[in-house]
């Protein structure tokens, strides 16, 4: 069977695209990444990745929007666990972590080698909703009282950078913990640090 007669091409050719991505970043790094290269791994012909990417900046702005899209749902979905809005915040925090530790290749896309994103419109798209879903949680909790002193949108951004710092050291293994449960009860009680600090 050659390679242009793989079953990628009825419909999950960019997924598999973005999938062998991931696996040679989580290999090599972003730079050693080329459409060359992603097309051998998939097992598909060095003309197939064209179909769905322009160039290698057009798949790292699709693995980015997928990945924020994720991001954004992960949140949600942690969120409605909780029963009053610090807890949905709280919840949310540790699903950030989550996801950052569990897909580092994907998280180093986001947010650092992702291409201009006035160039990749979807790509922003997905990332405002990422934020958007955080916004939404500090929203609900300054209507609940929990958030004085700042405005949810500033609030969400505090929020944003004290999980996304964890998330960085622990994808780093900067923080010493000896498996993934000791980090998310870490970030569990970090949460409730900055939830108090809120509060003030």
């Amino acid at each position: 069977m050659d390679a242009e007669s793989k079953p990628y091409h009825h419909g999950n050719l960019r997924t598999a695209l973005i999938t062998a991505s991931l696996e040679l970043i989580r290999a090599g790094g972003p730079a050693g990444l080329t459409l060359r290269e992603v097309a051998r791994r998939a097992g598909v012909s060095h003309t197939a990745p064209y179909r769905h990417f322009r160039d290698k900046d057009d798949l790292l702005a699709a693995i980015a929007e997928d990945g924020f899209l994720r991001l954004a749902a992960e949140i949600r979905r942690a969120s409605a666990l909780g029963e009053d809005p610090p807890m949905r915040l709280r919840l949310a925090g540790i699903a950030y972590v989550a996801f950052g530790f569990d897909h580092p290749a994907e998280f180093d896309v986001m947010f650092s080698v992702v291409p201009d994103r006035a160039l990749y419109p979807a790509a922003k798209a997905a990332a405002d909703e990422a934020f958007r879903s955080l916004l939404a949680l500090t929203e609900e909790l300054k209507r609940g009282g929990g958030l004085t002193g700042h405005a949810p949108d500033v609030a969400a951004r505090i929020a944003w950078a004290h999980v996304h710092g964890l998330a960085v050291l622990a994808i780093h293994r900067q923080l010493a913990f000896q498996n993934r449960q000791d980090l998310l009860d870490f970030a569990g009680q970090s949460t409730l640090a900055l939830l108090a600090g809120l509060a003030k």
